[in-house]
């Protein structure tokens, strides 16, 4: 049985952001890009384009990820013109020049005539980008993440499930708590701090999951966390966090209280039957994140067509299983 203990969370990338607009129910944004997502297992590609290009007409805010994966599907299927327009979509949406350089898949895109006067335009296309983060806001995030790795790494230091333990509830609780109470704050004023408000999705996801990881004597009791659940739901409807970031935070925590044999949507701990599985598909459709099975036949169609379709690998780099299937 693995044992669970306050874990350091990795740190990845994902960039993008701009300001809540009440109106604008993101539930519906990403349903529409699960639709998406099923063309794309279909072979559909046209239709998925242009599924593609009616949402992001529809919404304010864009996650990038969903622009790169419309970018890459445009290079594939030699749709150019939807492929550059989808470009300049992802530069006024935080899409970096160094990523966009570096990105193979893009090649038949950078042979085109109008890609020079589409890169000659990039500093004119980020500002629109830059003009929608909150600059004060993602300096105190990260400033809070860089002191909550500081003090999980205290965790890893200690030899011994019972001294990680003992650390993690006297040492790193008052800590987390702290996080939480200034996080809380933030949230309140401004919105969840993810890539909409401050262009990064990744500090307030660990900040959180750590909390969610102390101890199963802690988190079992922990009302903190409950508090704030309910307006991390909102900020989900409002574009201010994705289904990944919140299906991790919420996955920790029951994995964290059951050694890590429960999983509430398949990120961490185990699926042991077709039961479950359809429990966790269930949990995934309430936030909009498709399902495991969907998920499966994407990583086919990567592997088949060399596109890299931007699911979250950080905790599983391949398919998710279920334990009793062959």
């Amino acid at each position: 049985m693995k044992k669970f203990s306050l874990t350091l969370v990795l740190i990845g990338h994902f960039l993008v952001s701009t300001k809540s607009n009440a109106q604008e129910n993101y539930m519906n944004y990403h349903s529409k890009v699960i639709e998406c997502e099923e063309l794309i297992v279909e072979g559909k590609y046209t239709s998925a384009i242009n599924k593609f290009d009616s949402l992001f007409n529809q919404f304010n805010f864009l996650f990038l990820r969903d622009i790169k994966v419309a970018t890459e599907l445009s290079a594939y299927d030699n749709d150019y013109k939807s492929g550059l327009n989808f470009v300049r979509l992802g530069i006024k949406a935080g899409w970096s020049l160094e990523s966009i350089n570096k990105n193979k898949n893009l090649q038949s895109l950078r042979e085109q005539p109008e890609w020079a006067k589409l890169m000659s335009a990039y500093d004119s296309l980020h500002k629109t980008y830059l003009s929608k983060i909150n600059f004060q806001v993602k300096e105190q995030v990260h400033e809070m993440f860089k002191k909550d790795q500081k003090k999980a790494f205290g965790a890893l230091l200690r030899i011994g499930q019972k001294a990680k333990r003992r650390y993690s509830q006297k040492k790193f609780a008052p800590h987390s708590e702290q996080q939480l109470e200034k996080l809380e704050q933030i949230l309140n004023e401004y919105g969840y701090p993810g890539e909409r408000l401050i262009g990064n999705n990744l500090w307030g996801s660990v900040i959180l999951s750590h909390h969610n990881s102390i101890s199963v004597k802690y988190n079992s009791k922990d009302t903190i966390y409950a508090q704030l659940k309910p307006k991390l739901l909102n900020a989900l409807k409002q574009g201010e966090i994705s289904p990944y970031e919140l299906a991790q935070i919420e996955d920790w925590r029951i994995a964290g209280l059951h050694d890590h044999e429960l999983t509430s949507y398949g990120f961490l701990g185990a699926i042991p039957d077709d039961t479950v599985l359809e429990t966790v598909n269930k949990n995934r459709a309430n936030i909009g994140l498709r399902s495991i099975d969907l998920r499966n036949e994407l990583i086919d169609v990567e592997n088949e067509t060399g596109m890299d379709l931007h699911l979250p690998k950080g905790w599983r780099n391949g398919k998710i299983t279920v334990a009793n299937r062959p």
